[in-house]
């Protein structure tokens, strides 16, 4: 069964000014469909054909790199898509208390989150999950995601933030802490709560 690209839910330019037109055109369209197109090469005619792609990256630490790399691309960026919108807004309702009781506020954690994305050295991902119940800040490298069995912390994703350079480098070039700082103007934080809901 191959895997396809999934649709943006919006325009490439409602993101604007915050992540541009451009960047989401080549991040969407030739990363994400890269990533699509080599996963589909990496399993054809193996037993890995006929997995879901949460099957296969649960068990990135027993699969090729191929198929771990381009496998974890292909789920970053679906679940990536899903986080961002124009109408931002802000956590609410249980959300909002998990965030201000581990936290001690949205500040506090956008310092966090855009610290575990501006030190992650490379290339890779900063996310906000869910652990034993409980909210936490990780990152990891590359297209490694905290649903891997060989994911340094693992847990539930409810919140990813790509920190490789085609997610931004169009616009603010090698300035990754003021795309980590502009990123938050359009994360679409009823996602976000939904999935902290599902993941408790």
């Amino acid at each position: 069964m191959a895997f396809t690209l999934p649709a943006l839910p919006y325009a490439t330019n409602a993101l604007e000014p915050h992540i541009d037109k451009e960047t989401m055109e080549i991040h969407h369209g030739k990363h994400h469909q890269a990533y699509v197109d080599n996963l589909n090469k990496a399993i054809a005619g193996t037993e890995h054909e006929s997995k879901s792609i949460e099957e296969l990256v649960k068990n990135a630490g027993s699969i090729s790199p191929a198929v771990r790399n381009n496998g974890g691309g292909h789920w970053n960026h679906s679940f990536f898509w899903e986080l961002l919108s124009a109408n931002g807004g802000a956590p609410s309702g249980k959300l909002a208390e998990a965030i201000n009781s581990t936290f001690g506020s949205l500040e506090a954690l956008h310092e966090k989150i855009s610290a575990a994305g501006a030190t992650r050295f490379g290339s890779g991902w900063a996310w906000l999950i869910v652990k034993d119940g409980k909210l936490e800040v990780s990152s990891t490298p590359n297209q490694d995601n905290p649903l891997m069995d060989v994911a340094e912390v693992k847990g539930t994703p409810i919140l990813g933030i790509d920190v490789w350079e085609h997610a931004y480098y169009l616009k603010y070039q090698n300035k990754r802490p003021d795309y980590l700082k502009a990123v938050w103007s359009v994360i679409n934080w009823a996602k976000v709560a939904e999935l902290y809901e599902k993941a408790i």
